[in-house]
């Protein structure tokens, strides 16, 4: 335990000096007027430093943005607005001292890594459940249940007037990890880019499947007249489904973060998570002082490119097989029943990425508005399968790079009804208010499955502490997988258990994909690299 613990704390250290030393690196000299500030962050980018900062330095700069410990004279905070970005409620009521921090409905942190830090202090890790979030609860000025206060959406009452509780104000939620963010948003784009491809050759009065990857998402169909219809469409959230008539076809953008599929693209996710959590508007999003507080550009253009490519560019999970023989049959036992009982159906194994598809480029083609966007800004690009990157890394074969991730990117519902407390409160995929909203989520993104293992707790509000009580819990369009998984016998239900624990995010510096439990190079069939 003690060995452990120091690790930790190393991490967590070493993580810290960084924060100072790439501080020292963009403001190599304290003017004298800095003297006595208490800033996380120096100096900021510069819009344009993107474009000529070499991409390592770039990327290390965004991991001390992400590690950095936010302060009031950083900007942190939102004296006049919440956390979705629109004014409170009641602005005569402004978010300072003491109201500027709130676990509910935020800002609720000082630091990304504060909640990203699973498994040992690895930065851009989940979250154990003392970090969740309570999204949705940002909505409110500042949530108190105190029921004097009538006005809607301040502090006690929904946008119907109805008084909440801790259980419906807002969707507990556990931070999930952030490795491999990088080849995830670039499938989810190659997979948008061909189901609208499929989308715009779709004559009025036709009908097509909507496919990629192997992975269907059913039938997009047009009426006689062109206008678009969405009713045979699988897996994909509201705002994917959204026309207005014939000549607005749906998006079909898959949102492959938040477990429910609200994000698009880290960009996005980079955005509203340090608006949200800490109190920082980064420019591009809300102006220079949306919130009233006094600091004008508290995260640049450029600042919020060296975020999102830090964690792009994160490390991606690997496998650990023990090597005691018993051991290794049952993982391997596992992984076949894994897949011969259904659960390989939506966790599948494994996705290509095609056509230059690991050179991860920013922005990206579908950030939505209030997000720089392709055209507004020069490119930047980074290689994903440069081994000069955080390791391990995925690797190109046959000019394919096959991305073990364990997921279909499609929305499911998994409970066993109304009644099923896996269900969430709110709908955050539909209008904020609207009966729909109001209505609550059953649906949510098949985990990715890839890293799981020493990433606890688990499911979407991370209730369970062992794998097994997340495979248990799955119902409703995973029944099926789910009760051949309790029809099998007990080594055969430890054996998948195995495999799941297989699953891992490695030490930091490790070079290969499969290792065993000392860290050195396995050899596991078709996984070995």
């Amino acid at each position: 335990m003690k060995a452990t613990r120091a690790k930790i704390d190393t991490a967590f250290l070493i993580n810290f000096l960084n924060v100072i030393f790439l501080s020292a690196i963009f403001n190599n000299s304290a003017m004298a007027a800095d003297i006595g500030r208490e800033l996380a962050v120096a100096k900021h980018l510069q819009d344009g430093d993107e474009f000529n900062l070499p991409v390592g330095k770039l990327i290390d700069f965004g991991k001390a943005l992400f590690i950095a410990p936010w302060t009031s004279q950083d900007g942190g905070g939102r004296p006049l607005t919440k956390g979705t970005g629109t004014p409170l409620s009641d602005p005569s009521d402004p978010l300072v001292f003491p109201r500027d921090f709130n676990r509910i409905s935020a800002p609720d942190s000082n630091a990304c890594v504060a909640c990203h830090n699973v498994p040992a202090g690895i930065v851009g890790g989940g979250g154990d459940i003392a970090t969740n979030a309570f999204v949705q609860g940002q909505r409110f000025d500042f949530v108190t249940f105190d029921h004097n206060d009538l006005t809607a959406t301040k502090g006690a009452v929904d946008e119907n007037g109805h008084f909440v509780t801790q259980q419906t104000v807002s969707n507990l939620r556990n931070p999930l990890g952030m490795f491999g963010s990088g080849y995830v948003e670039m499938l989810v784009r190659q997979i948008t880019a061909d189901l609208q491809a499929i989308r715009d050759s779709v004559p009025p009065g036709g009908a097509k499947t909507l496919a990629s990857k192997g992975i269907s998402f059913g039938v997009i169909a047009r009426s006689s007249d062109g206008s678009w219809n969405t009713s045979r469409v699988e897996g994909l959230p509201a705002q994917a489904l959204i026309t207005t008539g014939s000549s607005n076809p749906p998006s079909l953008v898959i949102r492959p973060f938040h477990q429910s599929g609200n994000i698009i693209s880290l960009r996005q996710f980079t955005n509203s998570a340090f608006n949200h959590h800490l109190g920082i508007q980064s420019t591009e999003r809300f102006g220079a002082d949306a919130d009233g507080d006094g600091y004008k550009n508290e995260l640049t253009r450029a600042d919020v490119t060296a975020v999102t490519l830090f964690q792009a560019t994160l490390a991606v999970p690997g496998r650990v097989i023990p090597n005691d023989p018993q051991v290794e049959a049952a993982i391997a036992n596992g992984e076949r029943l894994f897949g011969s009982i259904g659960c390989a159906g939506c966790h599948i194994p494994s996705l290509p990425l095609n056509n230059k598809g690991w050179v991860f480029t920013e922005p990206g083609p579908f950030n939505p508005s209030g997000n720089l966007r392709l055209g507004e800004a020069p490119t930047v690009s980074v290689d994903l399968t440069d081994e000069r990157l955080p390791l391990p890394r995925l690797k190109v074969k046959n000019n394919v790079v096959h991305v073990p991730v364990f997921t279909d990117f499609k929305l499911h519902d998994i409970t066993s009804g109304p009644g099923d407390p896996n269900r969430e409160s709110l709908d955050m995929n539909e209008p904020t208010g609207s009966p729909a909203f109001l209505a609550g989520n059953a649906k949510f993104l098949t985990r990715k499955l890839w890293g799981t293992a020493n990433e606890p707790p688990y499911f979407h509000r991370g209730q369970f502490t062992t794998l097994r009580q997340a495979v248990l819990a799955h119902a409703g369009e995973a029944l099926v997988p789910g009760n051949a998984f309790r029809s099998l016998g007990s080594y055969d239900q430890d054996s998948i258990i195995e495999f799941l624990k297989s699953l891992q995010i490695l030490p930091v510096g490790t070079k290969h994909l499969v290792v065993d439990e000392n860290g050195k190079k396995k050899k596991w069939t078709e996984h070995e690299d």
